[in-house]
């Protein structure tokens, strides 16, 4: 039998969404093994008064199996 939680996290990056996804995992990853996958539950963009693109934010919550 095994046991999985599940976290919530936000991450951002300039460069785009999956770019934000990647250094999200990235980082829970330095304390949290045994992952599982993630479900992007929210992307969010910041603007400039222009409406240019300046960050990308994307909100999902990481699977992972208790040891």
């Amino acid at each position: 039998m095994s046991v999985a939680k599940v976290i919530e996290i936000t991450s951002s990056s300039k460069s785009g969404i999956e770019d934000a996804v990647r250094s999200g995992l990235g980082k829970v990853s330095e304390t949290v093994q045994g992952i599982q996958g993630a479900w992007v539950n929210d992307i969010k963009v910041e603007t400039d008064g222009n409406g240019n693109i300046t960050e990308w934010r994307v909100n999902m919550r990481v699977t992972f199996v208790v040891q």
